[in-house]
């Protein structure tokens, strides 16, 4: 989509080229009328030549007034590129959302970005475990059925704080890669991986007893309310780390 300052030069040309061609017109016509009266006479055509001139002149006189007056305009300054390339991207990803597959290959995208962003950090591993456990669960919720709407529920929330606390624990392990200051941070940052991946296994858990549910498997339902449990109680425990009382406070030299 075009800027106001690329609109704006766009009709300054528009205008200024519009008052030219008049301009040409009505020398033209003005020409021609000066020779044609003299050599035949005054006569009827006469009249539409004197009448062609005329208008020509008036649209001519009018094409640079407004030519003028819009040049006097100020113009819109440049785009910021940062907000423009927003723009676009926005732009471009619902563009991709209204195709058949465009929500898949928008969220496929935002996986791998994140994924890149915690590349060399020891929660990339389990941010890839529950990726793909995410994405084996999708695939199962339409065929789990009503009864295990409760459930998926529970997981979805699990899922998001996991993701959370996956966020938390990356930043945290940025912080200690500063310097020497950041050795302060070690058991806060041991804390929070430990909590990702006991989450993350109960998540996985889950998926592989909604799993069974889905092959028919007679242990499977209990195996999913067992599942469902656990991972109700480490979501509720994800709440509770929220609490900055319940966070490891950095040793102090």
């Amino acid at each position: 989509m075009a800027s106001d300052r690329t609109k704006h030069l766009k009709r300054l040309r528009k205008l200024h080229r519009s008052a030219r061609g008049w301009s040409v017109r009505a020398g033209l016509l003005t020409g021609a009328t000066a020779i044609l009266i003299p050599y035949s006479g005054l006569g009827l055509p006469d009249a539409f030549w004197a009448a062609a001139a005329g208008g020509s002149i008036a649209m001519t006189w009018w094409r640079w007034h407004d030519y003028r007056a819009f040049r006097a305009l100020p113009v819109p300054p440049e785009p910021d590129p940062a907000l423009a390339g927003a723009v676009a991207r926005d732009k471009l990803v619902g563009l991709v959302q209204r195709l058949p597959a465009g929500r898949t290959a928008i969220a496929e995208f935002d996986r791998q970005r994140e994924s890149f962003k915690l590349r060399g950090l020891t929660v990339a591993e389990p941010w890839r475990r529950l990726d793909r456990a995410a994405t084996m669960l999708s695939g199962l919720v339409g065929r789990l059925g009503p009864a295990a709407e409760a459930a998926v529920l529970d997981a979805t929330v699990a899922e998001r704080q996991l993701r959370d606390l996956a966020q938390r624990c990356a930043s945290v392990e940025r912080a200690m890669q500063i310097g020497p200051a950041g050795a302060n941070l070690r058991p806060a940052h041991r804390a929070l991986a430990e909590q990702l991946e006991q989450g993350v296994a109960a998540y996985e858990q889950f998926v592989t007893a909604a799993a069974g549910c889905v092959a028919e498997d007679n242990l499977a339902v209990g195996n999913l309310h067992d599942a469902t449990a656990f991972l109700r109680g480490v979501a509720e425990g994800l709440a509770d780390l929220r609490n900055p009382q319940a966070m490891p406070r950095p040793q102090t030299a």
